[in-house]
């Protein structure tokens, strides 16, 4: 099999639960940090998946590998090669099928209940979930896609070292961000392993699946939450 194409944006946000899972899996990944000078692929046919990781940035930055990755999404949607993103991943994804990519009225920052929509079901086998979000920007649902998360604060919706690490590396931009939607250091980090252990469960149910795709026909998700 082809090995799986990472796209890493930043040290923070890491592939974490996915990495482990594709290794159990025995499946060979490639990680590129197009954010730190890694060259983006040109070729979508080179791998049996690609996976988009968060950043720090938007979609709809004017950055040079931000369009040299939207170009290769566009490449991997006309050969249908399976596709997962997180966040930012998810946004790159969403803007790559037509839709828009906009700024949310405040931030959302912290965990929050989620919503499973009846299509979500089968696959996260639950009716709500809570996920970890830290996030400004949201996006429409692209044309012949479908919701399968949504939230109060915004509508289209990890490992503990990760959410930490976030909290220790932001703490400025976190004591700066105010709104409904964000949540104190200590809150994020109250209970902590209990939160991680569900998300841990509704991943690998997402993983599972989408790993059983690599290679079938293409399956892409665009996930928001981190």
């Amino acid at each position: 099999m082809r090995p799986v194409l990472i796209l890493q944006h930043d040290s923070t946000q890491r592939p974490g639960q996915l990495l482990d899972h594709l290794t159990q899996a025995g499946i060979d990944t490639r990680i590129v940090m197009p954010d730190h000078g890694d060259f983006v692929p040109h070729q979508a046919s080179d791998f049996s998946g690609i996976v988009l990781l968060g950043s720090n940035r938007s979609v709809n930055e004017p950055v040079g590998w931000i369009q040299a990755e939207l170009n290769l999404v566009r490449r991997a949607l006309e050969a249908d090669v399976p596709m997962l993103g997180h966040c930012f991943g998810g946004q790159m994804l969403a803007r790559a099928m037509g839709a828009r990519v906009e700024r949310t009225g405040f931030a959302n920052i912290g965990w929050s209940r989620l919503q499973v929509t009846p299509a979500g079901r089968p696959l996260m086998r639950a009716q709500e979930i809570t996920a970890f979000n830290w996030h400004y920007e949201t996006f429409q649902i692209p044309a012949r896609a479908r919701r399968l998360l949504y939230g109060q604060h915004c509508l289209n919706k990890v490992d503990d070292g990760i959410v930490r690490d976030w909290c220790s590396q932001s703490a400025a931009e976190l004591a700066r961000a105010h709104g409904p939607a964000v949540q104190p250091p200590a809150l994020i980090l109250k209970e902590l392993p209990q939160r991680v252990t569900e998300l841990r469960r509704i991943a690998k149910l997402v993983y599972s699946e989408w790993t059983s795709r690599l290679q079938g026909p293409g399956w892409r998700a665009a996930v928001n939450w981190h």
